[in-house]
């Protein structure tokens, strides 16, 4: 038995892309998992779907749907989880939003101004709103732990002035976090994953011809982060950034397909040869 089964998580933004592949790597440890986002349904991208291939991983899947651009919403989400479980042992904040079209190249002047409201309202404010109103129902548990899933854009150019600053942000706001979590006894860390085949990029990848063979997929991610909450030095890596990469070497990890994907020196030396 996992030392998961049982426990409580929230993943935010677990209708597709790593969000989902974490709810289902959680899943597969027998967590009761609270999957949230705003496409419900029985399609393949919502957290319906998503909730159900939890609970056919091993755990328990619950769909809440919100709107985490909406202060309302994520509080009801909260006040939702505390009435039916009572606590939270993990949460992740995870939730983002694409912006349409999505705003890729050029310069900060050629993006509508709602792009900073998207990547920086959504990637960033909403996981401060979520971590506000989860931290009471985690102080009830007996081991809380926060992820909070970022980029490197936080510390390179990745897509757009406005994506790195949200990156950026998030990586600010956990290590802040964790030195006020620490005396609660509650590590935050921030997640790093790679490129990552998610539905978002399968979709650019078919129609832009794009060779996906090494990416991580977003149950690797998952695979990879849940390992790190189980991790017995969690809390000597509060505040800080975890790489997948690293995680996938460290704890051996494995995709759904029985592999584990390069690196990023490894794919750069690869593709400069």
């Amino acid at each position: 038995m996992s030392e998961l089964t049982g426990k409580i998580a929230v993943v935010t933004g677990a209708s597709r892309g790593i969000g989902k592949g974490i709810a289902l790597a959680l899943g597969e440890k027998g967590c009761t998992v609270y999957v949230t986002g705003r496409t419900t349904g029985d399609g393949e991208r919502t957290i319906d779907t998503t909730a159900r291939l939890v609970t056919e991983a091993g755990g328990e899947g619950r769909a809440i749907r919100c709107d985490h651009g909406n202060d309302t919403e994520i509080e009801a989400l909260f006040k939702q989880i505390g009435e039916e479980a009572g606590h939270i042992d993990i949460l992740v904040n995870n939730v983002y939003k694409i912006p349409t079209p999505p705003a890729w190249g050029g310069g900060y002047w050629d993006h509508p101004i709602q792009i900073w409201d998207d990547q920086v309202g959504i990637g960033l404010r909403a996981h401060y709103v979520a971590s506000w109103h989860a931290a009471q129902l985690m102080f009830e548990s007996d081991g809380a732990k926060m992820l909070n899933v970022s980029s490197p854009g936080g510390q390179s150019y990745h897509f757009s002035s406005s994506y790195g600053a949200g990156k950026a942000g998030l990586d600010r706001l956990t290590a802040d976090m964790a030195v006020e979590l620490k005396p609660k006894g509650i590590p935050a860390v921030v997640l790093y994953p790679g490129s990552v085949s998610t539905e978002f990029i399968q979709d650019a990848a078919e129609e832009q011809g794009m060779d996906l063979s090494q990416s991580q997929t977003p149950l690797f991610v998952g695979r990879c982060a849940v390992a790190l909450l189980c991790s017995d030095d969690l809390m000597a890596r509060t505040g800080t950034i975890q790489w997948v990469e690293d995680l996938g070497d460290e704890f051996d990890i494995l995709d759904e397909n029985g592999k584990r994907p390069p690196g990023y020196a490894q794919r750069e030396a690869s593709s400069a040869g």
